[in-house]
């Protein structure tokens, strides 16, 4: 939102335009607002924001043991059956990692917190076993379906 000081034939008015779609724009003055067309203005172009897209993996004769693309079916849903890999629910920033390599973890201790949407989310254990690798680090931006942590 641009906001503006104009002074008409000696009167002070506060502007703001919030949207200029084709030749519309919304405006505020003094607190008011109004729905503005706009001749002769040149109209900057709307700039879509970026989205991130992981390039898909072309099947091969290897397999990769932690494809990044993997996807969980939900949000609760943070860890890998076969694998024991525990990856990303979805998109966000690594806030704190709670254990460490070689520590013993338990079914349903809290492994990491993960900030998305401004939202903590607690990463947990969903088996017994030993922490074989750690791959996010505090403050580490992680993709949805990214390995976090390794579990044997």
């Amino acid at each position: 939102m641009k906001e503006y000081k104009i002074k008409i034939n000696g009167n002070e008015y506060a502007v703001a335009i919030s949207n200029v779609e084709d030749n519309t724009a919304s405006v505020s003055v003094n607190g008011t607002a109004y729905e503005v067309e706009v001749e002769g203005m040149n109209v900057p172009q709307q700039v879509k924001t970026p989205r991130i897209v992981q390039p898909s993996v072309a099947a091969s004769s290897q397999v990769d043991p932690h494809p990044s693309t993997a996807r969980t079916s939900s949000p609760a849903a943070t860890a890998s059956a076969s694998a024991g890999n525990i990856k990303s629910p979805l998109p966000g920033v690594v806030l704190d990692v709670m254990v460490q390599v070689g520590d013993a973890v338990k079914t349903g201790q809290r492994l990491m917190i993960l900030e998305a949407m401004k939202m903590e989310n607690n990463i947990d254990s969903d088996r017994d076993g030993t922490v074989r690798e750690i791959r996010a680090r505090k403050g580490d931006s992680v993709l949805e379906g990214d390995v976090l942590i390794t579990i044997g």
